[in-house]
């Protein structure tokens, strides 16, 4: 089994404009982010986004963190570097596409439905296990050990597994797209999650499923 908690960065000047960009937290992000620290969950591994604000959060947090490329966010081609309101006043057809259609990728980048597949494969591979050994039929055993000497003792079961717990400063798309693949959702419900900064996401795999544990706010981060 692994649980793996999704931590939103902390809040910077691009994230309160709407803006396709990244920059470090702002100074009243990073304050946050420090005061929250001594709130994060147990975690054996960390990683974080290779954004500058996943990778001042995490900092900030205190963390060693693995920067993984593979939970980088939404590639948004030419709208990087502008806010959304200037883009739909320039193009507004091609902004109603991007949000109606997941599999459209107006500003040349990534789509929806490929962020999610890169993400859900970032998780799932998390989630696997060694596979269980094949079971033996009675009638096969026996014909293994016949004209053999008693078998001698079985051994004693093995002690469960223990729970894997990770870690991971993400953007808030990534978050997002966590949660449709997780869960089986419709592409278009990534529209309608809200993830806030500095929040927890938890998820925990186990027996080919993914289970949700709501984001809640880290301790200390709240304004």
């Amino acid at each position: 089994m692994v649980r793996i908690t999704l931590v939103a960065p902390a809040v910077n000047a691009a994230l309160r404009q709407v803006r396709f960009d990244d920059a470090p937290p702002d100074a009243a992000g990073l304050r946050r982010a420090t005061a929250a620290a001594a709130a994060l969950p147990h975690h054996d591994t960390a990683f974080t986004a290779p954004s500058e604000r996943c990778r001042g959060t995490a900092a900030a947090l205190g963390l060693d963190a693995a920067v993984t490329p593979e939970l980088g966010d939404l590639d948004v081609g030419r709208w990087r570097g502008r806010s959304l309101d200037e883009v739909g006043q320039e193009a507004p057809e091609e902004v109603a596409a991007w949000l109606s259609d997941p599999a459209a990728a107006p500003h040349g980048g990534e789509t929806l439905l490929e962020l999610v597949e890169r993400i859900g494969g970032w998780l799932d591979a998390r989630r696997e296990g060694p596979a269980p050994a094949a079971p033996v039929s009675p009638a096969a055993a026996g014909e293994a050990h016949r004209g053999s000497p008693p078998p001698a003792a079985s051994p004693p079961p093995p002690a469960p597994a223990r729970e894997a717990r990770l870690l991971a400063v993400v953007e808030p798309a990534v978050v997002r797209a966590a949660l449709v693949h997780a869960l089986g959702l419709p592409a278009p419900a990534f529209w309608r999650l809200d993830v806030a900064p500095l929040t927890a996401t938890e998820l925990s795999g186990r027996a080919g499923r993914w289970n949700l544990r709501c984001g809640h706010p880290l301790a200390g981060s709240a304004p």
